[in-house]
């Protein structure tokens, strides 16, 4: 283990604790390096620890014997995930999988119990990060039964910027369309008949590897008025 791990410096609910808690953090936990498809952890294994993503892109996905899947969301830089499963002390429900390249934070479950038992400022964090999941879970569901591809595509992207959820998410993207199909679950030959929509209406301008959100409210409402 890093036991210095200047990465936690970056996320505002680390920088909120008292100094003995951050101490205990940078002690305990962990970051570790996974590459483009592997899996940071698979569902049906114990909920060992709560996941943060330094740098690169997961997802949370499940996938039966067939090899089709669903995907819940994915989750950016900034971006933390798993706390239900730790909080319940249950198996995992999800894979969750490397998109990208990307350097996992990881807080072992007992030292995540630990900080909800003593830290006020935590367990707020917490609660605020569990109620909008839900809304974004929510939101998920609704858009994959009820939207067109090409708004499925817009929501996705917009739900990059969730400001609670996903602080540090830059208006370029360095996001493939092979990536935006696997957090959808679009083929990506739709995802590129998608984008070029959005670009065309001026929501977003494509580059290559990059996607650069020009009009987030916009991206935010399209495909959504008439719900």
């Amino acid at each position: 283990m890093d036991h210095d791990l200047p990465e936690l410096d970056s996320h505002d609910w680390f920088t909120a604790l008292d100094a003995s808690h951050q101490a205990l953090l940078r002690a305990g936990s962990e970051l570790r390096q996974f590459e483009a498809g592997a899996c940071v952890t698979r569902r049906g294994e114990p909920s060992q620890h709560w996941i943060g993503v330094h740098a690169g892109l997961i997802k949370l996905a499940v996938y039966n014997a067939d090899g089709r899947g669903a995907t819940f969301s994915g989750v950016p830089a900034g971006g933390w995930c798993g706390e239900g499963s730790v909080l319940k002390r249950e198996l995992r429900r999800y894979d969750v999988v490397a998109v990208r390249a990307s350097s996992v934070l990881l807080v072992p479950a007992e030292l995540f119990h630990r900080l909800l038992a003593e830290s006020l400022s935590f367990n707020a964090y917490v609660i605020r990060q569990l109620n909008e999941r839900m809304g974004q879970f929510i939101a998920t569901i609704q858009n994959q039964r009820l939207l067109d591809v090409d708004a499925q595509v817009a929501q996705a992207i917009a739900q990059l910027f969730h400001p609670m959820l996903y602080p540090r998410t830059s208006r370029v993207l360095a996001l493939s369309q092979e990536e935006i199909g696997m957090l959808t679950g679009i083929s990506r030959q739709r995802v590129n008949l998608a984008l070029g929509r959005l670009a065309e209406l001026g929501l977003i301008s494509i580059a290559w590897q990059a996607i650069r959100v020009v009009d987030l409210d916009g991206l935010r409402h399209y495909g959504v008025a008439s719900l």
